[in-house]
Order: structure tokens, then sequence, then C-alpha cells
């Protein structure tokens, strides 16, 4: 989204300029992007564009993109969680692991520029909600974000696999919460001192950073990372790891703790993946939702003054009462995106 100067702004047609209770005078242009629901190569023309394949790509590019930035993701964050634990820590230490997973992000956001790099179901709601990305687009991409990390999850156990069934003491061997156990390389699993509460609100806090920090970055109006934000986002991570990561392992992603500890059940780890922690595998499910739609809150009522529903009347509760297309499609009467 182009900025807008205050004399262009004056400029333009009444009806064009942003609303304010202030009498003849319109409110000032200040806004960030609306993230990230601009396809950037929507435009381009293909090579070969009748190809039956080429055809595929183009209507399945986004999906495509959000599978493979996860699926960069998790090889990183999983990969660098295999080496310490099956070296035990001769190869790397708890650091090593923040550093992993924030390559693996920043990495991840640059493989998948083209669907927003969104790499987190919780990331992809908070933008329908804050930033008018369209909700029909949901699915496809949490779906997508699953995959990619089940496929990444499965490469990782794969590679490493003679290693695990050394650490774990034999061929076939998988376990869940001992001395001994490899299941942590996957998903994530709480310390055993948390209670449900301190979990959730671990999962929670951690969430919320990362949304809020998110939308700082891409808010042209505030500093703004512009093509520094991938890198930027390599920070985020690392410092979310560094300061809030112990106590639960900062899953902060459906995507990314749900589809490897599916993996994880389903190469013989057993139903304890589901029980451990007591049945703490449904918080970074829910969670993560919670956090960052909480994060845009803070971020667009205390700071943003740009395009969300956080800017109209009684703060965008008025849309509770009107369950209509045009109020909640975020694409109603534009055939662009």
């Amino acid at each position: 989204m182009a900025k807008t100067d205050h004399a262009e702004h004056l400029a333009m047609p009444q009806d064009d300029r942003r609303r304010t209770s202030v009498v003849d005078t319109p409110a000032f242009a200040e806004h960030g992007p609306l993230v990230d629901h601009k396809v950037p190569q929507a435009e381009v023309v293909q090579q070969e564009p009748d190809l039956a394949w080429s055809r595929i790509r183009h209507y399945l590019r986004e999906p495509f993109s959000e599978f493979f930035g996860v699926f960069i993701l998790i090889l990183f964050g999983d990969g660098v969680v295999a080496q310490v634990v099956l070296s035990n820590g001769e190869k790397g230490d708890y650091q090593s692991i923040s550093w992993g997973w924030g390559l693996g992000v920043m990495l991840g956001v640059y493989s998948s520029g083209i669907s927003g790099a969104h790499l987190n179901p919780a990331v992809t709601l908070a933008n329908c909600i804050f930033r008018k990305f369209p909700w029909r687009k949901f699915p496809g991409y949490m779906l997508a974000q699953v995959l990619g990390a089940m496929a990444a999850s499965a490469i990782v156990y794969a590679n490493y696999k003679s290693a695990i069934d050394l650490f774990e003491g034999g061929p076939g061997i998988r376990t869940v919460g001992l001395e001994t156990s490899t299941a942590g390389i996957f998903c994530t699993y709480p310390a055993p001192f948390m209670t449900k509460t301190g979990q959730f609100f671990s999962e929670f806090i951690a969430s919320t950073l990362l949304m809020f920090l998110i939308y700082a970055l891409k808010d042209d109006g505030n500093i703004g990372a512009g093509p520094l934000t991938p890198l930027c986002l390599f920070f985020v991570i690392f410092g979310i790891g560094a300061c809030f990561g112990w106590e639960t392992g900062y899953a902060i992603n459906l995507a990314r703790d749900f589809g490897p500890r599916l993996v994880s059940y389903m190469i013989g780890y057993g139903h304890e993946v589901w029980s451990a922690g007591g049945y703490y595998f449904w918080v970074p499910m829910v969670s993560p939702f919670c956090g960052c739609v909480f994060g845009g809150w803070l971020y667009d009522t205390f700071l943003f003054t740009g395009e969300s529903p956080i800017n109209t009347p009684y703060m965008g509760l008025q849309r509770l009462v009107q369950p209509k297309r045009s109020v909640w499609s975020n694409t109603y009467g534009d055939n662009k995106v």
C-alpha cells in the first residue's frame, strides 16, 4: 500500500477521504500495508500458461507457497533439535535450538513470499480478522501449512533414524518422556512442573508477542522493516525462544506442532504423544489462535491508525451483529482477490 502525504490527502474527493470527527479536517492518511493478501506474482505472465501444470500451479501457487515455507521452517527447526538431542549436547545446546528455529522462520519467509509467508494458521486467522485477508483462503492455507510440517518432520525422521535407534536403545524403540526419549525432536512437550493454566499462558504470551511484532514490522506508519522483515523475524523467533521457550517449547503454531506430532504418532511413538503433559497436545493447537488474535488487537488498538476493524465504529464489534457477506467476506465487490 503506497503512502499518501497530507497535501495529497487533502486534494482527494471528499468521499475518498478517511472519516474524522474533526469538522472540515480529514484524518491524516497514515497507514501500513494490508498484510499480505495481494499476491506479488498474481499478474505475472507465465512462460507457458496453457500447459496443464502451469494452470494447476497458477491456481494453487499460494497453498504451494505456504507448504514449502512451513516445510523449510520445520526442516531447520526439527533438524536442529534432533542434532542437539541425539548428540547429547555435543553438537549444540539450547541456544543452538533458538538459532535454528530463527533461521527456519527467516528462510521459510523468503521461500513463501508469494503467499504472504504466514507459515502459521494463527497468523492467517489474525490477518483475516484485522488485515482483510480473504476468509475463503483460510482453510487452504491451514491445510497446506499442516501438510508442509508433516512432510518436513517425516524427512527429519528419515535422516536421523539410525541416530534415533541408537539413542533410544534399539531399532523400533520409540518413547515419550524418558531420559532417552526422542519424541521431543518433532513436537513440543511441557516442563513437568507446568500446570495447565501455565501451559496455556506460556503459549499465549509467546503468540501475542509474535503477532504484535509482525504487525509492527509490517507497519509503514511505524518504522517498518520493509524488505528486512524476514531478517527481523529471525530475531523475533530467536528472542521468543531464548526468553520464553523453556517451559513449553514455544510452539506458537498449530501447524508446527500438530503436523509433526501426528507424524510421530504414525511412526510409532504411541498414544503418549497425545496424553503426555496431561494431554497437553491441545494447548499449542488452541492457545496460538487466542494469542495471535490478542496480539493483533493490541497493536491495532493502541498503535495502528490504518485500515482495520478496530478503527471503525465500536472497534469493529458492530460486525458481530451483521452476519452478511458484504461485512465478513473481506473481498466483497473486489474481483482481484
